[in-house]
């Protein structure tokens, strides 16, 4: 199991990600190519991104990939109010789960910068991370 399989906010993000593909899946098809992509191409790019800077070898550049996934988050927020707003289905628990993931994010982010190290765990410190980060 990598590291990042054991991050709660990893685990969300991909949850996430099923929950957007089946969402899209029912909007219109001359959606394909414009929201229904940028969707599912924002919510992919969360867990990916987590995942990506876990791998690095940098701290800081595990911090630059959690920021880059809150960015892709951000994204993910104002595409599924749009839909909303657009009349493509509710997508109010889909937000809510965003809300979660910002929140999840953030405390992560935090506990990263509050380290000696400013740092992401090594991948053998990675499981004592994914304990901490799961209370968030």
């Amino acid at each position: 199991m990598r590291p990042h399989h054991r991050l709660r906010v990893w685990q969300d993000s991909m949850a996430l990600a099923r929950v957007v593909y089946a969402m899209t899946a029912k909007f219109p098809a001359e959606e394909r190519f414009g929201l229904i992509a940028q969707m599912r191409r924002c919510a992919v790019s969360v867990p990916s991104n987590i995942a990506e800077g876990a791998a690095r070898s940098s701290p800081k550049e595990f911090l630059q990939f959690l920021h880059v996934a809150r960015g892709s988050l951000s994204e993910l927020d104002t595409q599924l109010r749009l839909a909303h707003d657009l009349g493509f289905g509710d997508t109010s628990a889909s937000i809510e789960d965003v809300e979660s993931l910002f929140a999840l994010l953030a405390g992560l982010i935090r506990s990263q910068n509050r380290s000696p190290r400013a740092a992401k765990p090594r991948p053998r410190e990675a499981a004592a991370a994914a304990d901490l980060a799961a209370a968030y």
